[in-house]
């Protein structure tokens, strides 16, 4: 069974990237409903606590994670290193992704490695930055990601607005992200193929 951790990029409070993660594995789920061999992992980034990297150690020079310090970083390295693939879901701020998202990618080195990814970006233009610096990013720690990434644009401010808050913007009733349920689709099909070495 494929182990899919589906990382909600942001911590901050009121935040709607729960509600967005939420969306996507609901939807995935339908479309592969009746197959059991993936499980979708949601790690909330605001539920892991890392505090700003406090490890004395260069992390790419650690080969066994009893070698980290403090336990935190022993358990979110434990947790990287039981998925298979992820599907990062971040919003954009200021021109760039989340500075707590990079944090925690930055915890970890050798368990990043080789893993495959697809990236989830949003905001009032997709967050396009966002999206091509957090692939950049991935792609140079060792990660392998899909060609194809989603860019979920809200439609309209009040939407907009509603997020910002974190309140419920309906997403799947509402079809507020209709315009790339494609595009969700197909980047995911392309990270489970990466995971199973058909490309």
């Amino acid at each position: 069974m494929y182990q899919i951790g589906v990382l909600v990029g942001s911590i901050r409070n009121p935040r709607c990237c729960p509600q967005i993660a939420e969306f996507i594995v609901n939807r995935l789920k339908a479309e592969h409903e009746g197959t059991s061999s993936i499980n979708f992992n949601i790690i909330d980034l605001q539920k892991q606590n890392l505090p700003f990297y406090d490890e004395p150690g260069i992390p790419a020079m650690i080969k066994d994670p009893m070698q980290y310090e403090h336990e935190h970083t022993r358990r979110w390295s434990k947790l990287i290193s039981a998925q298979d693939g992820f599907i990062f879901v971040s919003p954009q701020y200021n021109w760039g992704y989340p500075a707590g998202l990079k944090n925690a990618i930055d915890y970890l080195s050798n368990e990043w490695k080789e893993k495959k990814a697809t990236v989830v970006t949003y905001g009032s233009h997709g967050g396009d930055k966002c999206n091509e610096q957090l692939t950049q990013v991935l792609t140079g720690i060792g990660l392998e990601v899909t060609s194809k990434t989603v860019q979920l644009s809200f439609p309209n401010r009040d939407i907009l607005f509603k997020a910002a808050q974190g309140e419920n913007i309906n997403i799947e009733n509402g079809k507020v992200f209709e315009s790339s349920y494609d595009d969700i689709s197909e980047s995911f099909e392309e990270l489970v193929a990466l995971i199973s070495n058909k490309t």
